[in-house]
């Protein structure tokens, strides 16, 4: 179910949010913490954040949790903390009242099938199964997800399934990995890193707005995100006029 929308729709409000939640681990150590208990930190920050959004009218929210590498290049330790972390919030999420409430469509976006251990999978499935014919709002989570990889997928995809097709826009949105998404409208990045990582979402932020900040991910609150959503709606867009 891939969501038509204008900005008009939405009252001048972004109707898609992505949040690159980077600085977990710095946040940790400059507590003297394990990594993990920062990714635990940012779990929490997530759940708070989700909702602030729904408060501020947001329609579409996306986090990106990893890229198609991280789980790899962590240290094995780590890695399995964020997986449990992984198991324990999705768990939370299929039982929370607000999702079902508030009739909102989770989605998982990305190679976890490929990288995932069968029990979180299946919380995960669970997930997608609960949710699958809510409309209202819509959650993604980006997860062994990168843009390039994506990219090249679908790119092989049209290739094996539909040899000589007039290759279009929508040719190529219907087979990426992010074909339900909407386009996104601002993409906020967290841990004072003002760039994108691997592509990411490459084919749907060609009129994103961005928003960086300084502030480690755990620290970012729903003051940092009503700062970021006031300053795209105090900036206006033009799409390329």
């Amino acid at each position: 179910m891939q969501v038509q929308k204008t900005e008009k729709e939405n009252d001048g409000l972004p109707y898609h949010v992505v949040i690159i939640p980077d600085g977990n681990r710095r946040w940790a150590t400059d507590r003297q913490l394990e990594p993990w208990e920062g990714h635990e930190e940012g779990a929490r920050n997530t759940e708070k954040l989700i909702r602030e959004a729904k408060r501020l009218g947001i329609k579409e929210i996306s986090f990106w949790g990893s890229s198609l590498e991280n789980l790899v290049k962590r240290p094995v330790l780590e890695s399995r903390a964020l997986l449990r972390i992984y198991e324990t919030y999705f768990k939370e999420l299929l039982e929370s009242k607000d999702i079902h409430d508030d009739e909102v469509h989770i989605r998982f976006i990305g190679r976890w099938e490929e990288q995932f251990p069968a029990s979180l999978k299946k919380i995960m499935h669970e997930c997608l199964e609960a949710t699958k014919h809510y409309n209202k709002r819509f959650l993604n989570f980006f997860l062994a997800y990168s843009g390039d990889d994506d990219m090249r997928q679908a790119i092989q995809k049209i290739v094996n399934t539909q040899p000589g097709t007039t290759i279009t826009n929508q040719v190529i949105k219907d087979n990426l990995m992010t074909k339900e998404t909407s386009s996104v409208d601002l993409l906020i990045r967290t841990g004072g890193e003002p760039h994108l990582s691997a592509g990411f979402m490459m084919w749907d932020i060609a009129n994103v707005q961005f928003f960086f900040s300084e502030k480690y991910y755990p620290d970012f609150d729903e003051l940092c995100l009503q700062e970021a959503i006031s300053d795209y709606v105090s900036r206006g867009r033009r799409f390329g006029k």
